[in-house]
């Protein structure tokens, strides 16, 4: 049987297949227990109010390598699977009423992978924005972009820019793809646009606050995630949303991504509502 055909890239941040799942933190690391069911969405998480599930959540997709790798497949086989894996979150998503939803599709630091692999990603994007962005557009999903896409090359960019207008008028779902995104290079361009503005006589840097510098990320007219996830095992943020997640509840799914299910969402979710969320402050 030949190769499903790609649809959107996911991402391996920081894969090291011979290397052992790091040992748990102090961060809630749910295991994966559940089996594939192809085509399962989970609805709401039972017993819970809805309005207690979180508004944005944020997901680094890890794993398509030692996915693929598990298998004696080559690495493409383990984005096509990842991709199959982004269409059921997005509509377990949608399924738990979450309002703006974030993947971690490729950061700065993957264009130092073999070009080879750089490729293929590119490709799949390609295919997805030509052959997937109607169907969203139906469901209602409101696509997003943010990073340097511009890298991709101006086809892209073009194809980039017209599915963000296509979609813009959408309201059922906001779907941010981070494209040759980096955390710190989002922060030092915000901070590089609110010198230039101080300079320009623009801004008051004596008037600037936390809000104020908000404005200049790429995710100014987004809320905070309230949660983030990451597949694989791994622990870590790697370079993702760093401003953003500073409030953000942590889960670590021990899944990899490929693997990743609607139930596996909704087990985000319970290990979120099972979490006491003070901003800080001391509990009531």
């Amino acid at each position: 049987m030949p190769d499903p055909q790609p649809k959107l890239p996911a991402d391996l941040h920081g894969e090291r297949p011979d290397r052992a799942a790091p040992e748990p933190v102090p961060f809630e690391r749910v295991p994966a227990k559940h089996d594939r069911v192809a085509g399962q969405v989970a609805g709401p998480v039972a017993g819970l109010a809805a309005s207690r599930n979180p508004d944005h959540v944020a997901i680094i997709m890890d794993g398509n390598g030692r996915w693929a790798a598990a298998r004696r497949m080559p690495r493409l086989a383990g984005h096509r699977a990842g991709a199959q894996a982004v269409r059921r979150c997005i509509k377990a998503a949608i399924a738990h009423d979450v309002r703006w939803l974030t993947l971690y599709a490729f950061s700065s630091e993957n264009w130092g992978r073999p070009a080879e692999e750089v490729t293929d990603l590119t490709l799949l994007l390609r295919h997805y924005l030509r052959s997937e962005i109607a169907e969203l557009h139906r469901e209602g999903v409101r696509l997003r972009v943010i990073g340097e896409h511009a890298r991709f090359g101006p086809e892209i960019r073009a194809e980039l820019e017209a599915a963000q207008l296509l979609t813009a008028g959408n309201v059922t779902l906001t779907l941010t793809v981070a494209l040759s995104y980096g955390g710190r290079a989002e922060i030092v361009h915000a901070a590089r646009r609110i010198a230039e503005a101080a300079l320009a006589g623009r801004l008051d840097p004596a008037a600037l606050d936390e809000a104020g510098f908000a404005r200049h990320l790429s995710t100014a007219d987004v809320p905070d995630p309230d949660l983030v996830i990451r597949t694989s095992g791994e622990c870590r943020l790697s370079n993702f949303l760093l401003w953003q997640s500073a409030y953000a509840e942590l889960v670590f799914l021990d899944v990899l991504w490929p693997d990743f299910e609607a139930t596996h969402f909704a087990d985000a979710l319970q290990a979120f509502n099972r979490r006491e969320r003070r901003f800080g402050a001391r509990p009531g």
